[in-house]
């Protein structure tokens, strides 16, 4: 009896102490999992980069519930996942399994009802539609949802608790402790990507207003800004298409990308195409797959290869411009709204700082213009005099000289003279051809001597006189201007001639053109001659004729002649 009872005591007190080195280190493996949950929630709030933020959630969600694989599927579209991350799979056995999960099955149960989940068989439960080939083998299951602000951001897969066992109630606590900090990290980096984008689109946007200010051409900052839209929207094709004055159609002024020849320079309709919606909206529009958009009727093979679009006018108060067109591959995610909606606000500027560009160099022309009329002026009225009375001087001059010699010299100082004088003179009609829009028949004939010269190799000398500008109707100066062009062309190719002289006259009714040049003569080529019988034929159908002759002293001279009033 005496031996039992002392027994009893000393049993109990095992089963104390038992029970007290049970609940220490109970007390030790909570504070080491607390210690493990907190270094946890520090890793995932250190990253600022989206995707690392991801990847460090599911790295530390397996390490606090001491799970052998874990994933983090990001919700997208159609409640489909968008993005599937994955810890424990090595990269051979993911290539074996092939495609990555969509979101059906279980992954998609957490999807439809955004709860914690937590399975000790998960191949029991209803939604399980197995696993695909070269898949590892998986039992115990546990999921939890993630959630920025009041969205579901995605879901926490965790599955095959180590050791064999099951998750228990604390391992959920443990995950959905994770899960919130996981939603502020998220949160924060989603906050932090949408001021560094912020950032790029006004640095793009400064660069481009700065190039285009400080007269870099056009076209070259047009590039630099399709560049910096593609660069910062992960675009595979970027194109600008400028609206054409007049007929409101489109035309594909500069393409980068993904079979960018499809695109340059082809004139597109408003109706039926991808950037005329933009433009007849006013605003930007956005399509998951640019290939079956019903929008686009004209040319869709020139998409062939793409899949998400977004186009945004570039336009002002004055007006729209053009459009700027960015569009992805086939196989990669949609445009997001924090990534379009900065670019309103970029085409815009773009737009305005064009437009700010056009009325500099506007300016500039007009300042030009001013410069062109003044000297003009200047040589009108005080070269040409004094040249004039130099000449007139030396005219006068030449009775009182009595040595031949001398009176020859004499005669060719007037003779320059007088050529000097009508350098002169279509030096200023040069300088005055671009005053107006709708120039006159003096300052068309001075551009198609401007053209001229380029083939010829020197400038032709002209000559006018009479009221050409008043008394030639618009159909005779459309001709006569066509006579011009075509006698110097045949100048350069046939005549091989070092100067040429055009006189255009007004006199009596008439408007006489003629062209000498001290070439070789006259040609009997069939070019030249089919050259001329164009010409001839003009000025028969206008009741004149035109005359061809050999100069004396070698050369051609080409005599256009019509009236100016029907007979």
């Amino acid at each position: 009896m005496g031996g039992d009872g002392a027994g009893l005591p000393k049993l109990r007190l095992d089963e104390l102490l038992e029970e007290l080195q049970g609940r220490i280190e109970a007390v030790r493996g909570t504070r080491d999992r607390l210690q493990s949950l907190l270094e946890a929630v520090l890793s995932v709030g250190r990253e600022l980069d989206l995707a690392q933020v991801l990847r460090r959630i599911v790295e530390a969600a397996v390490v606090v519930v001491d799970a052998e694989y874990g994933a983090l599927g990001v919700i997208g579209q159609r409640h489909k996942l968008a993005q599937f991350i994955t810890v424990g799979v090595s990269e051979e056995v993911r290539a074996a399994i092939g495609d990555l999960p969509s979101g059906h099955g279980l992954l998609g149960e957490l999807i439809r009802n955004p709860e914690q989940l937590r399975l000790a068989e998960l191949s029991e439960h209803p939604a399980s539609s197995g696993f695909p080939p070269h898949h590892p083998p998986m039992r115990s299951f546990l999921g939890a949802p993630i959630r920025v602000r009041d969205t579901v951001f995605g879901n926490l897969y965790l599955t095959e608790k180590r050791g064999g066992g099951e998750f228990d109630p604390e391992d959920e606590a443990v995950l959905a402790t994770l899960a919130v900090a996981a939603g502020v990290a998220i949160e924060n980096a989603r906050l932090y990507a949408e001021v560094r984008l912020r950032e790029r689109w006004l640095e793009a946007g400064a660069e481009i207003t700065s190039g285009l200010l400080s007269g870099v051409p056009e076209t070259q900052v047009m590039e630099v800004m399709l560049e910096r839209a593609r660069e910062i929207t992960g675009a595979d094709l970027g194109v600008v298409d400028l609206v054409l004055e007049g007929t409101g159609d489109l035309r594909g002024a500069l393409a980068l990308g993904h079979q960018a020849g499809k695109h340059l320079g082809l004139v597109l309709p408003r109706e039926g195409t991808f950037a005329g919606a933009a433009l007849t909206a006013g605003t930007l529009v956005n399509t998951a797959d640019v290939r079956k958009d019903t929008r686009i009727t004209y040319g869709p093979d020139r998409w062939e290869g793409l899949g998400p679009a977004v186009a945004v006018p570039m336009g002002t108060r004055e007006g729209l411009r053009g459009v700027l067109v960015l569009a992805r591959g086939a196989a990669r995610p949609p445009f997001t709204e924090v990534e379009t909606v900065p670019l309103l606000g970029f085409a815009g500027q773009a737009a305005l700082a064009m437009e700010l560009a056009e009325r500099r160099r506007d300016a500039e022309q007009m300042s030009l213009l001013e410069d062109r009329d003044r000297i003009a002026r200047d040589l009108h009225d005080l070269a040409i005099q004094r040249l004039f009375a130099t000449g007139m001087t030396l005219q006068s001059a030449q009775r009182f000289v009595q040595h031949p010699q001398a009176a020859e010299r004499l005669g060719r100082a007037v003779d320059d003279l007088d050529t000097t004088i009508k350098i002169i003179r279509s030096t200023i009609f040069g300088l005055r051809a671009h005053e107006t829009p709708d120039a006159g028949l003096r300052i068309r004939v001075v551009r198609a001597l401007e053209e001229a010269a380029g083939v010829l190799g020197f400038t032709p000398a002209l000559r006018m006189e009479g009221l050409i500008d008043v008394d030639v109707p618009g159909a005779i100066a459309e001709d006569a201007v066509a006579v011009v062009g075509e006698a110097l062309t045949n100048v350069a190719r046939h005549a091989a001639a070092t100067a040429a002289e055009v006189a255009l006259v007004v006199r009596e009714g008439h408007l006489t053109l003629r062209i000498d040049d001290n070439g070789v003569g006259m040609e009997t080529d069939s070019g030249r001659r089919s050259g001329l019988r164009n010409l001839a034929e003009r000025a028969e159908r206008l009741g004149g004729r035109l005359t061809v002759t050999t100069r004396q002293g070698g050369g051609t001279r080409l005599e256009w002649r019509v009236p100016l009033r029907s007979r």
